[in-house]
């Protein structure tokens, strides 16, 4: 995370501040509520709607800290297929060391070092990172959900055919075939190599 963008994101999200000044020993809990105006906020690309839960526990390791991060809710995301809006349930488990030096500093994606003299670090930005981190890959409605439109002409446009009964759509709600593709089958019926019509009568088991 660049500095300009962690101060920025600092006073921005105040309330996401814990400070580890005078951290007494033991396990602390914290509980924050993200919404749609956390999202609104941070400005993400990846997520732009959620209600979440986070549970955290921090808990001081001689000169390090240990972060514990539990977020369980739901964020709203387009569907892969057709593009509308769709839950996306998010449960997921993260950690974080936080170290002390002169100068704030990433050395690795589970290890952060803060300003000794600040003293305190603003988790907002890897509550997201972790939110957008634990979406699939592929993200798409259950059966029947996705926009009936849009997989319409989905299907018209596809080389490989969307699996049966994604869609959810049943035999008589599916287009039926025009007419010049109807002629297209028969003639290829019709059209059959008669070379070949010699070998229908040959029982191949015996």
């Amino acid at each position: 995370m660049h500095r300009l963008f962690f101060d920025t994101i600092v006073a921005k999200f105040s309330l996401y501040n814990i400070s580890l000044k005078n951290f007494s020993s033991g396990t602390h809990s914290y509980s924050f509520a993200l919404d749609k105006k956390f999202f609104e906020a941070i400005d993400g690309e990846e997520v732009r709607k959620g209600t979440l839960i986070v549970d955290l526990k921090v808990k001081k390791v001689a000169a390090t800290y240990e972060f514990d991060f539990h977020i369980h809710g739901m964020v709203q995301i387009p569907c892969d297929r057709c593009l509308d809006e769709m839950d996306q349930k998010i449960d997921t488990h993260n950690r974080l060391i936080v170290k002390m030096g002169k100068e704030y500093s990433e050395e690795s994606d589970e290890i952060v070092v803060i300003p000794e003299e600040e003293g305190e670090i603003n988790i907002a930005w890897f509550l997201y990172e972790f939110i957008a981190l634990s979406i699939p890959i592929k993200h798409v409605h259950e059966p029947g959900k996705c926009n009936r439109t849009m997989t319409k002409k989905l299907r018209k446009h596809t080389v490989i055919p969307i699996e049966e009964g994604e869609e959810g759509e049943s035999d008589e709600e599916k287009e039926p075939l025009a007419e010049d593709d109807i002629d297209f089958e028969e003639n290829q019926q019709e059209t059959t190599d008669p070379r070949w019509d010699i070998l229908k009568g040959l029982k191949l088991d015996e």
